[in-house]
């Protein structure tokens, strides 16, 4: 029973974790399935936008201002991306390799040393809960309505005209060009929108922690595809609303597993571990089910084949010609 005491009290904090790191879910669903393009920019714009974030609050800027400057920041790293992928025709895998790379350096320039506390400093949970940043569950609730603002936005802007030619260009690039679709601002304004995204989960996360970081964004991309595959397992996307949802509920419900882990007595450094087989898992089973639904198939088959090939059995007594 005592697992279940700590797992209790893990779960508060769990659920705030969750809603923050869904905005990253976000930001890493875009490019997998609505651009169908891999990309690892969001484990450099996570740091990015809380770095922008605590620079900026450290500097006497509002809540806002920080958050804005964080949101344009990430979009900015998108943006970078898809031109490198574009125009020096480097495949999108390695041009986020590039940028996050790139982006490390330019981290610790925007603060000034490789990180920053903002427990002296107003944040959003400060200003809009209470001078100590609130419970764990008044942070989720705070959180949580930030993240279905952010999904409703996304739900209107998916099917407008961008939105639309966006997912069209994903679904099938060649398809989209012969409508007239340039595949090419498509691309960017997608990859933009992603980086944006994980931008604004590193500002969320700074303010949540009250501290940045340049390492922060160590293993938030696994995490993203985690949350956006175990979400995908459990809501569904077969329509544009639960793919939005999806990995918003995936994250919460993967930072459930994190809490059990922990109260299970798995050490935390034991979670990057546990994170990478539950991904591996979780991308496997599918086709693992699918070469076996595959290989009952084909034995059907050759049953079937055998049973013809024998053809009809000859009554005892009578010649069969």
């Amino acid at each position: 029973m005592e697992f279940l005491t700590t797992y209790w009290n893990l779960v508060p904090v769990s659920l705030a974790q969750g809603a923050v790191y869904s905005l990253v879910a976000l930001g890493v669903m875009i490019p997998f399935r609505l651009l169908s393009l891999p990309d690892l920019t969001s484990e450099g714009s996570f740091p990015l936008g809380g770095a922008v974030a605590a620079a900026m609050l450290a500097s006497g800027f509002g809540v806002v201002p920080a958050i804005a400057g964080a949101l344009l920041a990430g979009a900015l790293a998108g943006c970078m991306t898809a031109l490198i992928h574009l125009i020096f025709k480097v495949t999108s895998l390695l041009s986020g390799i590039i940028v996050l790379t790139m982006l490390f350096s330019v981290n610790i320039r925007v603060m000034g040393k490789p990180n920053t506390a903002l427990f002296n400093y107003d944040t959003l949970f400060t200003k809009l809960l209470d001078a100590d940043g609130g419970t764990p569950m008044t942070q989720f609730i705070l959180v949580g309505a930030m993240v279905l603002t952010v999904c409703g936005v996304l739900y209107w802007l998916l099917h407008t005209e961008l939105g639309l030619g966006l997912r069209a260009v994903g679904s099938n690039q060649i398809m989209a060009r012969a409508q007239g679709l340039s595949s090419t601002s498509f691309v960017i304004a997608g990859l933009t929108l992603a980086g944006g995204l994980a931008a604004l989960g590193g500002a969320t996360m700074a303010q949540y922690q009250s501290y940045a970081d340049v390492n922060m964004g160590v293993g938030v991309l696994v995490i993203g595809l985690a949350g956006t595959i175990l979400g995908e397992a459990i809501w569904g996307r077969n329509t544009l609303l639960r793919q939005i949802t999806a990995p918003v509920i995936g994250s919460i419900c993967y930072f459930q597993f994190v809490a059990l882990a922990l109260s299970l007595g798995f050490r935390p450094s034991d979670l990057k571990l546990l994170t990478g087989l539950f991904v591996l898992v979780a991308l496997g089973a599918p086709i693992l089910r699918e070469k076996m639904k595959s290989r009952k198939r084909n034995l059907r088959l050759i049953g079937t084949g055998n049973r013809h090939k024998r053809g009809p059995v000859p009554e005892k007594g009578r010649i069969v010609r």
